[in-house]
């Protein structure tokens, strides 16, 4: 199963979560064959601020799919989770990771646009939960990815 499909889907997530207002994540939950069965684009700005594509997704899971299927299934996002994503994640018993774009690289990104720090320590998932696979980042979509940060952080200086 190739990931760039998904990878992009998650991508145009994110141009939705900015086009209304939020910051630019966007998700979604894949089973073994391939199908996605849910996606969640960020509405943590605009809500609540829990409202991140992938905790709403591991909720999802964890009310729609039975514990084999959780482990079977794949999270592709469009950035790297956040600590809180990540423990929900491990939680629900979800299977693999795959981000297009790391925590150090918004980090990096964040710091460029003079963003304040954030309000909580940004870790990569195998410090959160070592025993989730993870792949990622992938260079293709780091432009893009970063262009909608630029966005949404005008839309709100």
């Amino acid at each position: 199963m190739t990931h760039l499909p998904y990878l992009t889907r998650c991508t145009e997530l994110a141009e939705e979560a900015v086009a209304a207002g939020d910051q630019p994540f966007g998700s979604v939950l894949v089973d073994r064959n391939g199908t996605i069965l849910r996606e969640e684009r960020n509405r943590a700005s605009t809500c609540d601020p829990t409202r991140h594509p992938e905790f709403d997704l591991a909720r999802w899971a964890g009310a729609n799919m039975t514990p084999e299927e959780r482990r079977n299934a794949t999270v592709y996002t469009s950035g790297e989770h956040c600590p809180m994503c990540t423990t929900a994640h491990a939680l629900a018993g979800l299977g693999p990771i795959v981000y297009a774009t790391s925590t150090a690289q918004l980090r990096d990104w964040l710091q460029e646009l003079g963003c304040p720090p954030s309000s909580f320590v940004s870790r990569p998932i195998g410090e959160v939960a070592p025993e989730i696979p993870t792949t990622g980042p992938f260079d293709a979509f780091a432009a893009r990815i970063r262009a909608l940060h630029i966005r949404a952080h005008n839309a709100v200086s």
